[in-house]
Protein backbone atom coordinates (compact mmCIF):
# COMPACT_ATOMS: atom_id res chain seq x y z
CA UNK A 1 0.00 0.00 0.00
CA UNK A 2 1.25 3.18 -1.05
CA UNK A 3 1.98 5.51 1.58
CA UNK A 4 2.51 8.38 -0.02
CA UNK A 5 -0.29 10.97 -0.38
CA UNK A 6 -0.23 11.63 -4.48
CA UNK A 7 -0.12 7.88 -4.95
CA UNK A 8 -2.62 7.33 -2.65
CA UNK A 9 -5.27 9.53 -4.47
CA UNK A 10 -3.51 8.53 -8.06
CA UNK A 11 -4.32 4.73 -6.81
CA UNK A 12 -8.03 5.89 -6.47
CA UNK A 13 -8.56 7.75 -9.47
CA UNK A 14 -6.81 4.82 -11.30
CA UNK A 15 -9.87 2.00 -9.54
CA UNK A 16 -12.36 4.84 -10.49
CA UNK A 17 -10.88 4.76 -14.38
CA UNK A 18 -10.77 1.03 -14.11
CA UNK A 19 -14.53 0.62 -12.92
CA UNK A 20 -15.85 2.83 -15.16
CA UNK A 21 -13.88 1.60 -18.39
CA UNK A 22 -14.88 -2.31 -17.58
CA UNK A 23 -18.93 -1.04 -17.41
CA UNK A 24 -18.96 0.56 -20.75
CA UNK A 25 -16.81 -2.24 -22.22
CA UNK A 26 -19.47 -4.73 -21.10
CA UNK A 27 -22.01 -2.22 -22.71
CA UNK A 28 -20.44 -2.09 -25.81
CA UNK A 29 -20.18 -5.73 -25.85
CA UNK A 30 -24.10 -6.16 -25.54
CA UNK A 31 -24.57 -3.63 -27.56
CA UNK A 32 -22.89 -6.10 -30.49
CA UNK A 33 -24.18 -9.07 -29.57
CA UNK A 34 -27.81 -7.40 -29.61
CA UNK A 35 -26.84 -6.81 -33.42
CA UNK A 36 -25.84 -10.44 -33.77
CA UNK A 37 -28.57 -11.70 -32.88
CA UNK A 38 -31.12 -9.46 -34.32
CA UNK A 39 -29.43 -10.58 -37.90
CA UNK A 40 -29.65 -14.41 -36.50
CA UNK A 41 -33.30 -14.05 -35.83
CA UNK A 42 -33.41 -11.90 -39.55
CA UNK A 43 -34.76 -9.05 -37.86
CA UNK A 44 -33.84 -5.88 -40.28
CA UNK A 45 -35.28 -3.31 -38.31
CA UNK A 46 -34.08 -4.09 -34.81
CA UNK A 47 -30.47 -5.04 -36.50
CA UNK A 48 -30.42 -1.26 -38.29
CA UNK A 49 -30.94 0.01 -34.74
CA UNK A 50 -29.12 -1.93 -32.78
CA UNK A 51 -25.94 -1.13 -35.32
CA UNK A 52 -26.77 2.36 -34.74
CA UNK A 53 -26.53 2.27 -31.12
CA UNK A 54 -23.17 0.03 -31.44
CA UNK A 55 -21.48 2.36 -34.31
CA UNK A 56 -21.86 5.30 -31.47
CA UNK A 57 -20.36 2.68 -28.52
CA UNK A 58 -17.64 1.75 -30.65
CA UNK A 59 -16.99 5.84 -31.27
CA UNK A 60 -17.31 6.90 -28.18
CA UNK A 61 -14.62 3.58 -27.14
CA UNK A 62 -12.56 4.94 -29.85
CA UNK A 63 -12.62 8.58 -28.32
CA UNK A 64 -12.14 7.53 -24.57
CA UNK A 65 -8.86 5.30 -25.37
CA UNK A 66 -10.90 2.63 -24.19
CA UNK A 67 -10.32 0.53 -27.76
CA UNK A 68 -8.05 1.13 -30.24
CA UNK A 69 -8.43 2.63 -33.97
CA UNK A 70 -7.96 -0.67 -35.79
CA UNK A 71 -10.55 -2.53 -32.85
CA UNK A 72 -13.02 0.15 -33.52
CA UNK A 73 -12.51 -0.23 -37.91
CA UNK A 74 -12.29 -4.01 -38.11
CA UNK A 75 -16.04 -4.46 -35.59
CA UNK A 76 -17.82 -1.66 -37.65
CA UNK A 77 -17.25 -3.38 -41.03
CA UNK A 78 -17.96 -6.65 -38.94
CA UNK A 79 -21.17 -5.25 -38.06
CA UNK A 80 -22.09 -3.50 -41.31
CA UNK A 81 -21.33 -6.72 -43.56
CA UNK A 82 -23.50 -8.80 -40.93
CA UNK A 83 -26.50 -6.53 -41.35
CA UNK A 84 -26.23 -6.47 -44.92
CA UNK A 85 -26.60 -10.50 -45.07
CA UNK A 86 -30.35 -9.86 -44.18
Amino acid sequence: MANIKGQMKRNLQNEKRRVANSAFRSGLKSAVKTVEVSVENNEKEAAVEALTVAFKKLDKALAKGIHNKNYVARNKSRLSKLVNTI
